[in-house]
């Protein structure tokens, strides 16, 4: 769209972790797609986030904070099946012509996820899936910002299947019992969960870095 041209906004490129490898790319893609679609519903994306080719997508949002949020109720909703990969950047954007956009927000979106994709082959952040780059002075501390989402991401490379459905289940809105009766499990289960795993805090990390870049 021509109110891109020239604006400063925050980029989102995402893709599928070991997409290549699945017994089932069809089924995988339209998980992804459903995913997109239900993230398009409700989202606040000056683009909403859609493929590209493959299994990678971009989008574009008013904030950086608003692009991390987007990226964290992607991997929520696919894991613990679907695991995505996000870089996320903030700078000018460009439109080329009616579809191919450019420019600096999105070259740091790029060095982003590269950098992600890099990491995920060392030891110490293997379980780093989120990386933030800028290229416009002003804009949030990419040090700061990176450093949390490399915390948030650590955290959630820890839990286990059940607990990542049940994070899952409560960044979608739905109550404590209907995520137990779903996981066939007691509510007291899933409240010890909730408190023990660390999910309490991965919720309040989210909101707070939903936050980034939002004028107060």
């Amino acid at each position: 769209m021509s109110h891109l041209k020239g604006r400063t906004v925050a980029t989102l490129i995402g893709d599928v972790v070991g997409s290549r490898d699945s017994d089932d790319r069809r089924g995988l893609h339209r998980r992804l797609l459903a995913a997109l679609a239900d993230e398009t519903a409700r989202s606040v994306a000056l683009e909403p986030p859609a493929v590209t080719v493959g299994d990678e997508f971009q989008g574009c949002y008013p904030t950086v904070g608003a692009a991390i949020a987007a990226g964290w109720r992607l991997r929520t909703t696919l894991l613990p099946e679907v695991d995505v990969r996000v870089g996320i950047g903030w700078g000018p954007v460009t439109r080329l012509d009616d579809t191919v956009q450019d420019g600096p927000g999105w070259w740091a979106a790029r060095e982003a996820i590269d950098w992600v994709a890099e990491a995920q082959t060392k030891a110490g952040t293997r379980a780093v899936r989120t990386a933030y780059r800028s290229e416009e002075p002003g804009g949030p501390d990419p040090a700061a910002v990176d450093a949390a989402l490399r915390c948030r991401d650590h955290l959630l490379g820890s839990l286990d299947e059940r607990s990542q459905r049940i994070l899952g289940g409560l960044m979608a809105g739905r109550t404590q019992a209907e995520i137990a009766d779903s996981e066939d499990i007691s509510a007291s289960a899933v409240s010890q969960r909730v408190r023990g795993d660390g999910l309490a805090l991965l919720l309040q990390v989210a909101d707070q870095l939903a936050e980034v870049g939002a004028r107060r």
